[in-house]
């Protein structure tokens, strides 16, 4: 039966993500795995029934990374799931003999251990399908993820959860209750104040061949890009923001190609714009760096940010002489070389700060800008490799809390689609469609000084989850060494 129950609970727990919304199942779909897990007794079974959840779970959220190769999907949903089986093994080998309210600040504790180190491994870790993720529609919830992040918000929505699953509904009342506070608290934050609005064209220009290869790709797209920016008028916008690989390799960089730098410069002279252009850069026969270039309105380039969180697999090879003999993996010749760290650039008036694509995944890079100063974010990704599929959806609805995390108002711009612009702390205003060529005209306002709660003090929520399964635990030892408090147990 607990193994049904792990089935089951994946799937209500997918259900809760894009492209279903389904919010409430963020605290269901896990209470229920977690009702059949409390009735195990061997720590194996605990492994074997959580990394059943992980397995379901995993592989049905991220089902698009098929696009890329079954083998990516295959990695990627077994690593994921194996800290699902650690922390059942975890729990059932801990856990089991706890009373019910220690029980469930434990099992708390533990699942944010597993996500804490979920996150950070292996190669660079993954954030995707935290809970907290799961409640990114939710306007109550984003107003509290200001002082709590996204990993704050998993934690109460897990505690909830393990309340729930517990036989007593009198334990259940307090994680439950906390839940209904944290968002009844959201619903009554003021909104934030801002600075005058700043005008900004997101130029989606797609490819010439969206979410599949062709030939000289890459200079194509940044013709598609250059053509649709010329349709802008003179004086309309203050920004101008091409996407993630909007230009690269060695003809369509406006680095290694000075036509290509020219033409762009013109355009945002012409404007009199400021204009942020991704790009992948060959440096080498065998590295190159994904770099954000930065324009002034009188068309000069004055910086550049460049990523500082490769994709492992998909923009450099970890350890490459040991994966050189799988096959799907010639499709990345090149390693990515990482930046050195966080770049806010100011723009006359207001400070932007920019992560690329995989690092809006991620809290800690949206919040180092956030901590330098920035007023505004915005996130360039491409989003080309996954076709018609929710993975961009699930993207937008992550960096959405990267802006209720920081409380900034924050630019999304895809080369082959969605794109948004993303204000008042995680609201989403037009997006554009998938493999569409548009420009997406809207207002940012800077929030200059704004440090949150979050930003200011980061995981701290996530902390005390873990300190609090270690003072749950200690009941435990005490019931082992007191007969009385066994037989309660």
């Amino acid at each position: 039966m607990s193994y049904v129950l792990a089935v089951i609970g994946a799937g209500l727990a997918v259900l809760a993500f894009p492209p279903f919304d389904v919010w409430p199942l963020a605290v269901v779909g896990p209470a229920v795995w977690l009702a059949g897990m409390s009735r195990l007794e061997r720590p194996r079974d605990g492994l074997a029934v959580a990394a059943t959840y992980g397995v379901v779970f995993y592989f049905a959220l991220m089902w698009w990374m098929s696009e890329l190769a079954l083998e990516a999907i295959i990695a990627l949903g077994l690593s994921q799931a194996l800290y699902a089986a650690l922390f059942g093994w975890a729990i059932t080998r801990w856990c089991r003999h706890l009373r019910d309210a220690a029980w469930w600040m434990a099992v708390t504790g533990f699942w944010m251990v597993a996500e804490w180190m979920r996150y950070r491994f292996p190669v660079g870790g993954l954030e995707w399908g935290a809970l907290g993720y799961g409640v990114s529609t939710v306007g109550a919830a984003r107003a509290i993820a200001r002082w709590i992040g996204t990993t704050g918000l998993t934690t109460v929505l897990m505690a909830a959860a393990a309340g729930s699953a517990t036989r007593r509904w009198r334990v259940a009342i307090a994680p439950v209750g906390v839940a209904g506070a944290a968002f009844a608290l959201g619903a009554l934050l003021p909104a934030l104040e801002t600075d005058g609005p700043v005008k900004v064209a997101v130029v989606q220009g797609s490819t010439p061949c969206p979410f599949t290869h062709c030939e000289d790709e890459r200079f194509g797209t940044y013709q598609q890009h250059l053509a649709l920016t010329r349709t802008i008028e003179a004086g309309s916008v203050d920004l101008v923001v091409w996407s993630e690989g909007s230009t690269g390799s060695w003809n369509a960089d406006p680095v290694n190609n000075p036509e290509v730098g020219e033409a762009i410069a013109a355009e945002a002279a012409r404007i009199g714009a400021w204009m942020v252009v991704g790009g992948d850069r060959p440096i080498s026969d065998t590295h190159w760096v994904n770099a954000n270039v930065f324009f002034s309105p009188e068309g000069e380039i004055v910086g550049e940010y460049r990523k500082q969180h490769p994709v492992p697999f998909g923009e450099y090879i970890p350890a490459r002489p040991l994966f050189e003999w799988i096959p799907v993996l010639s499709r990345v010749p090149r390693d990515m070389v990482p930046g050195d760290g966080p770049v806010v650039f100011d723009l006359g008036g207001f400070d932007l700060g920019t992560v690329i694509s995989f690092e809006g995944g991620f809290a800690a890079y949206a919040r180092e800008v956030a901590r330098d100063g920035a007023d505004v974010l915005a996130v360039l990704t491409n989003e080309g490799s996954y076709g018609y599929t929710p993975a961009a959806d699930q993207f937008i609805g992550m960096t959405r809390m990267r802006s209720a995390e920081t409380g900034l108002d924050l630019i999304h711009a895809a080369v082959t689609g969605k794109s948004v612009v993303v204000t008042d702390g995680g609201v989403l205003g037009e997006t554009t469609g998938l493999g569409t060529r548009e420009i997406l005209y809207g207002e940012v306002r800077p929030r200059p000084g704004l440090e949150t709660v979050y930003v200011r003090f980061g995981d701290w929520v996530m902390v005390a989850a873990m300190l609090g399964s270690l003072v749950a635990l200690t009941q435990r030892h005490r019931a082992r060494s007191d007969p009385r408090l066994e037989a309660e147990a």
